[in-house]
């Protein structure tokens, strides 16, 4: 039980006795919520994902299909009836909150692609059911952590990207400027110096393949393009791998204080319980026995 239910529990009657069973809708909801938030269901669901991802991989096979292409359909279809009712019961049990929550949605969003019809138009949607093993995401807490790190990274690489755009074209300007008349295939125009210095910035085929050739025309060609290097690749990246470590950190550490806080609550919760049930016993002694109580109380 979480600690907000025992403290429901505790401020519903002022006793600490346990409220009455839920009955009606609200009683399902509660038992669905429990059945799918089990444990044991959340790995089966983790294991079927797995195993549609084995059987959407097998069905780009020619050879897989030829053999057992209609045992792979049909486990697929079966598959997706399964995660069709799991998303089902998630939406019975948890009801309009069930679309606020953004991972809830996510699952809802992807089951739903592969029900759209396969008609011309939507063949393209359709290939888009691999996109079911990312559910696994949803399945895995550390995995949904990670996640969320990098979304909560997204204002500091922001930042970051749009300084790389500026040095990206500051020196699109200077070597479509420098180099532009020698070689206008890499840079003979904005588009293309950008894309030239794209390349540079991966350190792929930089040096034979475009600056060494430069700097047959251009010796002092180097003067731009190491500190270019140096600035757009390492530097950058560096400060994109602090961005994204510095998020992933704050997550740790907001998850570390909610599990604290979820602690501190479940020791209050049983010291209340621990007073009430002294509390009771007290009643119950003086019941059972008035005078003892009394000498009890004078002593």
């Amino acid at each position: 039980m979480s600690p907000p239910d025992l403290d429901n529990r505790h401020s519903e009657n002022g006793t600490g006795d346990l409220p009455p069973a839920r009955s009606g809708i609200a009683g399902w909801r509660s038992r669905a919520r429990t059945f799918v938030e089990a444990p044991r269901v959340q790995k089966a669901i983790i294991a079927l994902i797995a195993l549609n991802a084995v059987t959407l991989g097998l069905e780009t096979s020619p050879a897989a299909m030829a053999a057992a292409g209609p045992l792979l359909l049909t486990l697929d279809r079966v598959l997706l009836a399964i995660f069709t009712v799991e998303i089902a019961v998630r939406i019975f049990a948890h009801g309009h909150r069930f679309f606020r929550d953004a991972w809830s949605l996510f699952d809802f969003i992807v089951v739903g692609i592969a029900w759209v019809p396969l008609t011309e138009g939507f063949a393209v949607l359709r290939a888009l059911r691999v996109l079911r093993v990312l559910r696994i995401i949803t399945a895995v807490p550390r995995m949904r952590m990670v996640v969320q790190a990098l979304l909560s990274a997204i204002p500091g690489i922001s930042s970051i990207v749009a300084l790389l755009a500026l040095i990206f074209y500051v020196a699109a300007v200077m070597v479509t400027k420098l180099f532009g008349p020698s070689f206008p295939d890499w840079f003979g125009s904005i588009p293309k110096s950008l894309y030239s210095l794209f390349q540079i910035m991966t350190l792929e085929s930089w040096s034979m393949g475009i600056v060494r050739p430069v700097m047959e025309q251009y010796p002092y060609a180097w003067l731009f393009f190491v500190p270019f290097i140096l600035i757009a690749t390492f530097t950058m990246l560096n400060l994109f791998i602090a961005v994204v470590v510095s998020a992933m950190q704050s997550e740790h550490e907001a998850e570390h204080r909610q599990v604290e806080e979820e602690a501190h609550d479940e020791r209050r919760i049983i010291l209340a319980e621990v007073k009430e049930l002294r509390r009771q016993m007290a009643a119950l002694q003086q019941r059972l026995d008035p005078g003892l109580a009394r000498r009890d109380q004078a002593e």
